[in-house]
């Protein structure tokens, strides 16, 4: 969480060698958290949600510093990706649990 705030601190701050150099850092340690949460689901979806999200922040950042701001469609369809899992994984636990009420 320290590096991803960083990152997007650098950001807010207009910090290109800050923020680009948070950003690996702070993927890299979403995805292993997520790696490390995967034998408990809902842990993981959520981490995995996370990763996306911070792919989606990674991009839309580079985007920002160095494309002239371009690349918000690439970054939502990482926001879209985060949120289909989590509505997936939720739809999921709802079919589920009505279907042990049954």
């Amino acid at each position: 969480m320290f590096l991803w705030l960083l990152k997007d601190l650098s950001w807010c701050g207009l910090w290109r060698l800050l923020g680009m150099s948070m950003a690996l850092p702070a993927l890299f340690i979403a995805v292993w958290i997520a790696w490390h949460t995967r034998k408990i689901a809902s842990d993981c979806v959520h981490n995995a949600a996370v990763c996306f999200w911070i792919c989606a922040n990674i991009i839309w950042m580079t985007g920002e510093f160095y494309f002239n701001d371009h690349s918000r469609k690439l970054a939502s369809g990482f926001f879209y990706c985060g949120m289909l899992l989590l509505v997936s994984y939720y739809s999921y636990e709802i079919i589920l649990r009505l279907k042990q009420r049954a």
